[in-house]
């Protein structure tokens, strides 16, 4: 079974859509979280994503009212995403444990365009904390800000259902939600896909800390 899973996020990590197949936005959405994950979202020059999505620079602002902006929206739909995966993830599976351990290792299947994503996301979190003039970047901003809730409270509620059944420990939820994510977000500020740790690796050592901080036997991650 872990020689399968191990094969499924493997083809999951290879796979990312073509720049060709996508629409103009998306594409300067995916070209700007890669160039901001690799340089940093200071160091990341908007010219540079223009010169590579192939536009010039007054061009990217029919799409975004500036470079922040962008990064708004970057974050807005990273969270969006990983809300609809981990939604989906725990309603396909009846059994209550079985689902929290593959939500857990959902967190970390991720492609290397993911992975500069989530890198973002990370580094520049506390922005989605400081109000904007523009109403642009400030809806994008809310929307950045609402996803993260919405995201907290999605896994608050899982692990309350976890209480119900008795399979977690009583504890308070929201402080629980926030060490489990808390964990997983951890990795993407030092994690490098060419470093001295497999993602794989990384995955089967923090999920099993993310077991511990539920309370939960660590040895549960090999059953599922």
């Amino acid at each position: 079974m872990a020689q399968a899973r191990r094969a499924t996020r493997s083809r999951r990590r290879q796979t990312q859509p073509a720049p060709s197949s996508r629409g103009k936005r998306d594409e300067i959405l995916l070209t700007a979280a890669s160039l901001f994950g690799e340089q940093g979202y200071e160091d990341g020059k908007w010219s540079d994503v223009a010169a590579a999505v192939g536009v010039g620079s007054t061009a990217l602002y029919h799409y975004f009212e500036s470079k922040l902006h962008c990064l708004y929206v970057i974050m807005a739909e990273a969270l969006e995403s990983f809300l609809a995966d981990f939604q989906r993830i725990t309603a396909e599976q009846d059994d209550y444990r079985e689902a929290l351990v593959a939500a857990l290792r959902s967190g970390y299947e991720l492609s290397e365009a993911e992975i500069l994503r989530m890198r973002v996301l990370v580094a520049q979190q506390g922005l989605i904390a400081v109000p904007r003039r523009s109403p642009r970047e400030e809806e994008a901003r809310e929307l950045a800000r609402a996803r993260t809730r919405d995201l907290e409270l999605a896994w608050a509620t899982f692990l309350v259902r976890g209480m119900e059944q008795r399979v977690l420990p009583e504890a308070d939820a929201r402080l629980l939600t926030r060490a489990v994510l808390g964990l997983n977000t951890s990795v993407w500020h030092w994690y490098r896909p060419r470093g001295e740790h497999s993602l794989d690796a990384v995955a089967d050592f923090f999920v099993r800390r993310q077991l511990d901080v539920l309370g939960l036997p660590a040895d549960l991650a090999d059953q599922y």
